[in-house]
């Protein structure tokens, strides 16, 4: 256990744990209130844009995380009540008040932060509001847990692979884990698992929940790239230390943001509402 450890980078017994229990506690809202999945995924962006905040912080580029944490969990909000147009609301108005209180701070370094300050709006709560839409409809339960257990099954199945057979990589510089190995075995989970919950939980074809798990573990893939890739130039291990065994809750949601829009797509046409 040791050994897999170092080769994954993280404890495992632990990672599996903290995992377990926020799956239980997505299950849980969605079983209760869907609205109450909505309310989590809001509370969660108060985190995250503190993480990014702090992040940029170290290259001394500001980020206001009062009120980039409220623009966020605004953005989650008026989606989860008004839907695509709620969402494009949001983002149209939040922004332009955001760029108007950075005036306050004077000229300097205004290009940068307020650069930084739509970067952390435009990677986090508009992305991820794309899975709140996926809770909307009457099987919201059914296309949330597949959307993230696909992605789920493709950093497991990168994990494994990767640790046991892993020799290939895909980013040395960004990421010197990742394997083409691993990527084989996240293709192989996400696929297998996303076309067997598709089949039991939405009664559609095999195939179409394939095609989920195939654009998840490229996009799973691509959003952890990015988040290593952001975590090297900002001079960062971890966004953050609030989840054991796994680092900050950017840390997490990395693979989920990057792909909720598309799991949003192909599940909508897919499954009619």
């Amino acid at each position: 256990m040791t050994d897999i450890n170092a080769r994954v980078g993280r404890n495992l017994p632990i990672a599996a744990g903290v995992g377990l229990s926020l799956v239980a506690l997505i299950i849980a809202t969605l079983s209760f209130n869907r609205l109450a999945f909505a309310i989590l995924v809001a509370l969660v962006m108060i985190p995250a844009m503190w993480e990014l905040s702090e992040a940029f912080g170290r290259k001394s580029i500001h980020i206001d995380p009062y009120t980039a944490s409220l623009t966020a969990v605004t953005i989650v909000m008026s989606t989860w009540f008004k839907g695509l147009t709620g969402l494009a609301v949001a983002v149209g108005v939040t922004i332009p008040i955001l760029l108007i209180i950075r005036l306050r701070s004077g000229v300097s370094s205004i290009v940068a932060d307020s650069t930084a300050t739509l970067f952390s709006i435009l990677y986090v709560p508009v992305p991820i509001s794309f899975a709140v839409l996926l809770a909307q409809p009457a099987d919201g339960r059914a296309r949330v847990m597949t959307f993230i257990a696909a992605v789920a099954m493709s950093d497991t199945g990168g994990l494994f692979a990767g640790a046991l057979l892993g020799k290939h990589r895909i980013a040395p510089n960004i990421s010197p884990k990742k394997s083409f190995e691993g990527l084989i075995g996240s293709f192989i989970f996400s696929i297998g698992i996303a076309g067997w919950l598709y089949a039991v939980w939405m009664d559609h074809p095999f195939w179409q929940g394939a095609i989920l798990g195939f654009v998840a573990t490229i996009t799973a893939t691509g959003g952890d790239l990015i988040e290593s890739a952001l975590k090297r130039d900002l001079g960062v291990k971890d966004m953050g230390h609030l989840l054991p065994g796994h680092g900050g809750f950017l840390d997490r949601l990395d693979s989920l943001v990057l792909t909720a829009p598309f799991a949003y797509f192909i599940i909508t046409y897919f499954v009619s509402p």
